[in-house]
């Protein structure tokens, strides 16, 4: 397994993402690679100042950046050796197995498009994350801000997405599926969410439990999987993320909260896709690209891609 990672991307590049490869060996086993893409003198300069043995990766240079104010699918046009279209070129030729970036989201979004494409019958690809639970177990969310209008049939899939991330990243055996929406009823919501609601129960290879309100997120009853459109999905998300930063302004001090920290989730995958790419915050530290990097590993791991092609 060969995972590449931009060395590139993101507000404290290179160094922070260097820092975070060195520190995400630890859970590599002798089969699993690590390849850094980007400046080759700026990583050599940094390992050698941690004192580690360059050759415990996999180094390939890259001489362009795509910065974070770029117009992203201009910058992946014209950048051809970015570390972003470089380490996407790999994930299409087949010499890596995942690859993740805390840089520019939009052009990580467009690399999906114009290199690996998205997954044949897919409508649209998804952006996941992952949700903690106060009995310490894990849902996921999807869509969290990829595509914030879906229609019924969108959200369906992504019901359908969210079942195979669960059971092949999270381990979790017939997931269960809920509908984010404004009360139990059958009967509220857009048209667009009542409609899915009638595709979602009559699905018969859904595990579909009916809607969830918001405040049946992140308690024990919440589902494993939770389908909303992105624009509410995106809402969620920086919610849950301030939950952790309000704790630590109240010096309040709590295991469960600090689950919420970006830190400790890393990333989010891009479902839907023909390869296991995941997505990190661009203002990720060491801890965050570790986290990240473990995250597309669990996703390899899961060879979510390829059971997405056979599902769909």
């Amino acid at each position: 397994m060969r995972i590449g990672v931009d060395v590139m991307g993101g507000d404290f590049a290179p160094d922070a993402i260097i820092e975070g490869a060195v520190d995400s060996l630890q859970f590599f086993s002798a089969n699993e690679k690590l390849v850094l893409i980007g400046d080759e003198t700026s990583i050599y300069r940094r390992l050698k100042m941690m004192k580690v043995n360059p050759e415990i990766f996999d180094i390939v240079p890259s001489t362009e950046v795509i910065e974070m104010a770029d117009h992203p699918a201009k910058a992946f046009s014209q950048k051809k050796n970015s570390s972003i279209a470089v380490g996407y070129g790999m994930l299409k030729n087949g010499t890596l197995d995942g690859f993740c970036s805390a840089g520019n989201t939009g052009a990580m979004l467009v690399g999906a498009s114009y290199s690996v494409n998205v997954i044949p019958g897919v409508f649209r690809p998804a952006l996941v994350t992952i949700a903690p639970r106060i009995d310490n177990r894990d849902s996921v969310i999807l869509d969290v801000g990829l595509n914030p209008d879906c229609k019924p049939e969108v959200l369906l899939q992504y019901g359908i997405l969210g079942s195979i991330f669960a059971k092949y990243v999270l381990d979790i055996e017939n997931p269960a599926v809920g509908l984010l929406n404004i009360g139990k009823e059958e009967t509220k919501g857009t048209p667009s969410v009542k409609a899915a609601y009638e595709l979602m129960r009559e699905h018969p290879g859904l595990n579909f439990t009916g809607n969830v309100e918001g405040h049946g997120l992140f308690l024990r009853s919440m589902p494993d999987v939770i389908v909303c459109d992105g624009f509410v999905g995106n809402i969620v998300l920086k919610m849950a993320e301030v939950f952790h930063h309000i704790s630590r302004l109240r010096n309040f001090k709590d295991a469960f909260f600090d689950r919420f920290d970006f830190e400790n989730i890393g990333g989010t995958p891009i479902v839907g896709i023909n390869a296991n790419v995941v997505i990190g915050h661009g203002i990720s530290k060491r801890k965050a690209i570790m986290n990240m990097i473990n995250q597309t590993r669990a996703v390899v791991h899961g060879n979510l891609a390829q059971r997405i092609k056979e599902a769909i």
